[in-house]
């Protein structure tokens, strides 16, 4: 009996399926299994994951269908033999068309059979882009086909098969590695005279396998010195002479045209074949054209970066003369939204507070520099309204005395001779309801208290007036309204023309750093394709605050106007975003099948996106990329290290459920620097846990200290630069000169006498860079200028402006992380020796972190390194700074807001004596001893002579007024 339907028996299917959940009748028709439930479902042959069963029970059989969904399908309380009968049609059926499933895949199973048999002697690498879309294949007809086919019904060459593909599935990934490692093992055999006979010395065996590795995305880790340029040449040579890829299927980029020029010229000298490697923008030019019929034309400013700041400039000062809000909002900026919302209350220490008011520059419109946001705020009001005043001036009654400064108020009205004094003092409400004044969590507040009642009581002696201002009025958000209400009693108000006012700013140069920082967030801001909202929600998340709302109102309308005027012209900006938008679109069709890039480290948002949507186009396409982490220094142009960091995320393909498959290879060797100075390097760089660790094999052994430290004060750094150059040794064989490289932070660091260093020693080949510029160069000798520790020492304390994180990669964590990295890149510009001229009195925080780590093997000058002291009024740094005699004087480094200054020790003149741990006394290196101060933290006691005979007075006299009477078994010194 033969059946196609099959039902419950209607009692005991009933019985069994009361709820009627399972199916109460299957009917198998056409290759489809109709299920007779509530819901009825259809399951064609090709969705069984195997032949129906039936198991047998008391009450009658239950049948059981699974589908490949791994849903199941029950029809309980059936005859048994008809559901025998049924089961075995569909088997039956279902066999047949497994059967010819598998023969009508025979073509596709022989190309998957071939696939795999390559692996074992791969012709090409097999990267992930052409063995993932094999793989999936496989899969798919395992899922379909291959794992339902019963063992039974298919022949022992078929089931081999079968066995072959799944062990495939089952083994991919070690099988593809293992096949990439017989592929380069036999690549670099087949291509060792090209790889030994493409420069003048043979490639490296790390040039060599980067070169013949091919994943989807390969990152060649090029460290200083390591033969980039050799490696991307030779990539490009060795994909056109293996026929991998045509001229125009190769698409090599760089950064700047003479690079670019270099590489086609080696390509064709080395390998015969002519390839243009191209830049970014003349690559983004090329597509504009292609797709547009013809290139728009470039901008006047796009190449000229002073025309472009002054294009910024200019729309600066129209707006300020046409638009009131703007002119307003840009006024205001100058005035005081420019600066970071901080005040006094902001600090636990004076240290800290002083020296945040120091990189913030606080000049007022009339060009003084005052010590606090408050009395910007102030200064700046009254300038903008055409009050004339004095800042500190002298009060006019002589009111001081005991060797204390004279009495200078915070400003003075200059027609009505009123003094303002501002008083930093916040106030809260006691429970009677009173205001109880409080200070800065660092100010001694009853000493503060007590001289505003002396300020008040020497204004009401001498018959002066006096208005006052208070912190609390800004924390209240009214300051400037009082201290109008205040003013207007005494005189009238003149308020300057907008146009005046920027006018000013201009002339003070004030504007100089905005209209950069407008045109560096300008150009982010066009390169990131951003918009004003993004940028607001950004602010808001980085906390930035009011300043960013501030800078945002200014700019929306600057850029809009700029926009304007390139009336059709485009900037570089708009080439890279324009050629962007026409490869992802594919308006542009790329024929590049390999994308090859140089300088990797240094790739912007911008580009990156560019070189996806190229790669993206072909699923094929290789992306290749040679570049050093350690060496990112142009952060402040765009550059994002995370493009380099997350290569494989970025740009990676996908295999076996793994995205993000490239390939990394560490180039390692180094050509230029010797032990000491690579190691060093290394170790300096990798501080920075986020940096990606590299293998490093130096040039060479040092024969000798390869880096050293020369301490310098400001009167003997030309002096000790002289005997620096002394030093070297000349090249012997006498034909070639010795190179030295100087390098400086910034251009304003080169040697006023250069031209006489380089008469002075002939044999030495003499040249001056910026570290930025030196990028690329090496030298037999460096020596890094002026290293110190302050805004423009280094590291650089010129941060980025926050402002700019709306438009940039996010910030790095780790403290000086761009700094470390330049750092790097000066120290490994050196092939034999590395000389840091560092400041004895205000020393590098790198210099110092060299000194003390014995790892480093820096050669100091003990004799001139000088211990850190702090300054007892305001926990600054004690700099120390040499006499005409010789001798030393310390002054505390924030000299204008502290002014905190001590001689040195009295016996040696050079030495600071600190306090000996469990007694009342200071001891000098020199070994000279000194009772403590009692009233200061610096000071110590010297004989002293007064009225009434000698005594022990602090060194700081007049300023401390410690003392205590002289016994002569504590006198160690006198003053002289």
């Amino acid at each position: 009996m033969i059946l196609n339907r099959i039902k419950s028996k209607p009692i005991v299917g009933f019985l069994l399926d009361p709820l009627g959940s399972h199916a109460r009748q299957l009917t198998f028709e056409d290759h489809e299994l109709t299920v007779g439930a509530k819901h009825a479902h259809r399951l064609h042959l090709r969705n069984l994951a195997e032949a129906p069963t039936v198991t047998k029970g008391l009450f009658g059989s239950q049948l059981s269908v699974h589908a490949d969904d791994n849903s199941t399908y029950l029809l309980k309380g059936a005859n048994h033999l008809e559901a025998m009968s049924f089961a075995e049609v569909v088997r039956a059926q279902w066999l047949v068309y497994n059967r010819e499933c598998f023969e009508a895949e025979a073509q596709g199973i022989t190309e998957l059979l071939r696939t795999i048999d390559d692996l074992s002697e791969p012709k090409c690498y097999p990267s992930a882009c052409m063995l993932s879309p094999k793989l999936e294949l496989a899969k798919d007809l395992d899922r379909r086909l291959l794992s339902k086919l019963p063992s039974a019904a298919i022949e022992d060459a078929a089931k081999s098969k079968v066995e072959k593909i799944q062990a495939f599935i089952g083994d991919a990934r070690a099988r593809r590695n293992e096949a990439i490692l017989k592929f380069e093992k036999r690549q670099l055999i087949e291509w060792t005279e090209f790889f030994n006979t493409f420069e003048s010395n043979p490639l490296t065996p790390e040039q060599r396998t980067s070169i013949v590795a091919d994943e989807d995305a390969t990152l060649v880790l090029a460290g200083a010195g390591s033969g980039k340029t050799s490696v991307i040449t030779a990539k490009a040579g060795y994909l056109l002479k293996s026929e991998t890829r045509k001229p125009e299927e190769v698409l090599l980029l760089a950064f700047a045209r003479d690079a670019a020029k270099e590489m086609s010229e080696r390509i064709e000298e080395k390998c015969g074949e002519q390839l243009e490697a191209r830049t970014f923008h003349s690559l983004a030019y090329d597509i504009i054209g292609t797709v547009e019929g013809s290139k728009p034309a470039l901008a006047a400013h796009a190449t000229d970066d002073k025309a472009f700041l002054a294009l910024v400039r200019d729309i600066l000062s129209d707006l300020v003369k046409t638009a009131t809000d703007v002119s307003k909002a840009i006024i205001g900026w100058f005035a005081y939204a420019r600066l970071e919302e901080k005040s006094e209350w902001d600090f636990n220490q004076k240290h800290a507070y002083y020296t945040f008011i120091e990189k913030a520059d606080l000049r007022t419109l009339q060009g003084e520099q005052v010590k606090s946001f408050e009395e910007l705020m102030i200064a700046n009001w009254l300038f903008e309204n055409g009050i004339e005043y004095e800042y500190e001036p002298n009060y006019e009654h002589k009111v001081s005395e005991g060797g204390f400064r004279d009495y200078c108020p915070d400003f003075k009205l200059t027609k009505s001779g009123v003094y303002i004094e501002h008083f930093g003092v916040r106030r809260k409400r006691a429970a009677d309801g009173t205001y109880e004044l409080t200070t800065a969590p660092f100010v001694d507040q009853e000493e503060y208290l007590e001289s505003m009642e002396w300020k008040r009581g020497v204004h009401e002696e001498h018959k002066t007036t006096l208005i006052e201002t208070y912190s609390y009025e800004r924390q209240e958000g009214r300051l400037l309204e009082a201290l109008a209400e205040k003013v207007t009693e005494y005189e009238e108000l003149a308020p300057r023309s907008p146009e005046t006012l920027f006018d000013r700013v201009v002339e003070l140069k004030q504007a100089d750093s905005f209209v950069q920082l407008v045109g560096t967030f300008l150009r982010h801001y066009k390169g990131g394709g951003y918009h004003i909202r993004e940028c607001s929600e950004k602010a808001e998340k980085l906390k930035l605050g009011k300043r960013s709302k501030a800078f945002l109102t200014i700019f929306e309308p600057v850029y809009e106007e700029y926009q304007r005027r390139l009336n059709g012209r485009i900037d570089f900006e708009d080439m890279i975003l324009r050629a962007s938008e026409y490869a992802e679109s594919k308006e542009f069709v790329s024929p590049f099948r390999h994308i090859l890039v140089d300088e990797f480290q240094d790739i912007s948002r911008s580009r990156g996106r560019l070189v996806k949507a190229l790669k993206a186009q072909h699923s094929d396409a290789r992306v290749f990329a040679v570049g050093d982490d350690w060496q990112s220094i142009y952060r402040f142009a765009g550059s994002d290290i995370n493009l380099m960091r997350h290569f494989g995320e970025e740009f990676g393909g996908v295999f076996d459920g793994e995205t993000g498959v490239h390939r990394t290879v560490d180039l390692g060797r180094t050509f230029r620097s010797v032990d000491q100075i690579a190691h060093a390097a290394k170790r300096f760089v990798l501080k920075n846990p986020a940096q990606l660790t590299k293998i490093v094999i130096p040039a060479g052994v040092a024969e000798a200290p390869a880096l050293r430290v020369v301490s310098t004060f400001r009167h003997d750094a030309d002096l000790k630069l002289t005997q620096v150059l002394g030093s070297i040794p000349q090249n012997l064989d006498g034909e070639k000169k010795t190179t030295v490289l100087l390098l400086g932070r910034y251009r304003h660091l080169a040697p006023a006498g250069l031209t006489g260093l380089r008469r002075a020693f002939p044999q030495l080949d003499i040249t001056f860079k910026t570290i930025h510029s030196s990028k690329g160069l090496e030298a037999d000798h460096v020596i890094v200028l002026n290293l110190f520790r302050g805004r423009t020492g280094f590291p650089s304390e010129i941060v980025d402006d926050p402002l700019l994180n709306m438009v940039s990669p996010d910030a790095e964590p780790f403290e000086n992380a761009e700094e470390r990295r330049v750092m790097y890149v000066a120290l490994t510009r050196a092939r034999k020796t590395v000389t840091l001229m560092s400041s004895a009195s205000m020393q590098s925080a790198f210099v110092t972190e060299l000194l003390e780590d014995p790892e480093y093997g820096i050669l100091g000058e003990p004799e001139f390194q000088q211990e850190n002291h702090i300054c007892g009024e305001c926990g600054g740094q004690l700099l120390a700074f040499p006499t005409k005699d010789g001798r030393f004087w310390y002054r505390c480094e924030h000299a204008d807001l502290c002014g905190f200054s001590i001689s040195a020790c009295s016996s040696c003149g050079k030495g600071f004596p600190t306090r000996v741990e469990g007694s009342k006394l200071k001891k000098c290196t020199c070994g000279a001893e000194y009772p403590s101060c009692p009233a200061c933290e610096n000071g110590w006691l010297v004989e002293r002579n007064g009225r009434y005979g000698s005594f022990l007075g602090c060194i700081s006299f007049p300023r401390c007024k410690g003392k205590m009477k002289a016994m002569p078994a504590t006198l160690h010194a006198k003053e002289l």
